[in-house]
């Protein structure tokens, strides 16, 4: 009963088994035949010879393709290890749900995207999150500068969001040193730096960075190229660096018109254009609007196959405002910039914030310059989206930030809806 309960449901294992059982067969019909009957032709036992044989050989590579099809769902995305059997059924299972999951591509950076990717890996292991490199501050930047890689904060924060480990590697790799020559230096920065330098680009070092943590999905640099980002302030004046956009606007007094990229023909990922071409779902944001997901739009070949694609597009916007982006900013501020810099054909749907923020923690936000992103009542129809309100805020410490469980219920609710109307 308990063997019938571990096959149960996978065809491939049952299939197998059957064919180790035929091989079975042949054998102790062959050998039976041999030991038996006393009297046989040349012939006869050269036939039986290789029926016994071959018996071996099928039991023998059945055995092989049972074991491997059980190492897959067990290693496929993420597994953790028990000495309960009903644990590792359940994990098979698991997996093989997982795996069977809609393809989703996440595009955008910083904190939003990462804490969107951890909701969402509860549905699906076919996740890509594209992230945008044009980060220069912080311990990113002084990896960038000295060793000449890309960035590799907001990519290590997404690795983790959807890798699968023990609390204590989670804490490692996103430990900050607090003295000494590398202080406020990341070790998981450190430690993508180190795979960099011993892997073939930075790509691969991504992706064995992801299979040493049992990553569910994929995370991809937007592009390989040394990425800067330039804005052009509304009272005219330019700003290079991601770092100190926001700092210099709130100097100026002025907010953000344009961001470029520079290159501006930077390229998009090739893996990154495969992945929106397979996608059943796009989801840009949530996250910074100029320095984190609008970059990703100016990359040459993203916002062009965004539009081709006929997978469902989500647009996640900020629950509130950024100081020195998107100050005093309403939800249709934010879509006109989304769609300047890119195609207002760039979103199907739209999730937006309407949960209760109490007046005392709207003051605190308010004392560092930050509001709640509000909507007008006709912003649907001006814009030729459809937009879902609702509750997708957590408090934690006084801080808001996306609920990823109610977003990921969210967005799964928008595939499954869109996938049916198909």
């Amino acid at each position: 009963m308990i063997f019938y309960k571990k096959v149960k449901g996978d065809y491939k294992i049952k299939r197998w088994i059957l064919t180790c059982i035929i091989g079975l067969i042949f054998t102790i019909m062959s050998c039976g035949t041999l030991v038996y009957k006393e009297f046989l032709s040349l012939k006869e036992i050269y036939i039986n010879i290789l029926l016994a044989i071959g018996g071996l050989i099928i039991i023998y590579y059945s055995i092989y393709k049972i074991i491997r099809r059980n190492l897959d769902i067990l290693t496929k995305g993420s597994c953790k290890l028990s000495v309960n059997p009903k644990s590792h059924y359940n994990i098979k299972h698991e997996r093989k749900n997982l795996m069977k999951g809609p393809k989703i591509v996440a595009i955008g950076g910083g904190t939003g995207l990462s804490t969107m990717l951890r909701g969402l890996k509860a549905y699906t292991s076919n996740i890509t999150a594209i992230v945008t490199v044009g980060d220069d501050g912080g311990g990113s930047g002084t990896l960038r500068e000295d060793l000449g890689m890309l960035p590799p904060g907001d990519i290590r924060n997404c690795i983790l969001a959807l890798a699968e480990t023990e609390p204590i590697m989670q804490d490692l790799l996103q430990y900050r040193f607090k003295e000494g020559r590398l202080k406020n230096q990341n070790f998981g920065n450190l430690f993508l730096a180190a795979m960099d330098g011993i892997s073939g680009g930075f790509e691969e070092a991504v992706q064995k960075m992801s299979d040493v943590l049992a990553v569910k999905g994929k995370v991809l640099p937007v592009t390989l190229d040394n990425m800067v980002l330039k804005a052009t302030l509304k009272n005219g004046r330019i700003i290079e660096g991601e770092s100190i956009i926001p700092e210099q606007c709130l100097k100026e007094e002025s907010s953000i018109d344009t961001i470029e990229i520079i290159p501006s023909h930077s390229k998009a990922l090739n893996e990154a254009i495969i992945a929106l071409k397979e996608a059943d779902a796009i989801v840009i944001g949530p996250g910074s609007l100029y320095t984190s997901i609008i970059p990703n739009l100016l990359v040459q070949g993203i916002t062009e196959e965004i539009i081709k694609s006929k997978a469902i597009k989500i647009y996640v916007c900020n629950v509130m405002t950024q100081p020195g982006e998107t100050d005093g900013y309403l939800l249709e501020h934010h879509l006109d910039a989304l769609f300047k810099h890119s195609s207002n054909k760039l979103v199907d749907y739209v999730i937006a914030n309407d949960s209760y923020i109490s007046k005392q923690l709207k003051e605190k936000y308010l004392d560092k310059k930050s509001i709640p992103v509000y909507h007008r009542d006709n912003t649907e129809e001006k814009y030729k989206v459809k937009i879902i309100y609702d509750d997708i805020v957590s408090i934690k410490n006084d801080y808001i930030r996306h609920n990823s469980d109610k977003l990921a219920g969210i967005i799964f609710k928008l595939i499954s809806k869109n996938k049916k109307s198909k």
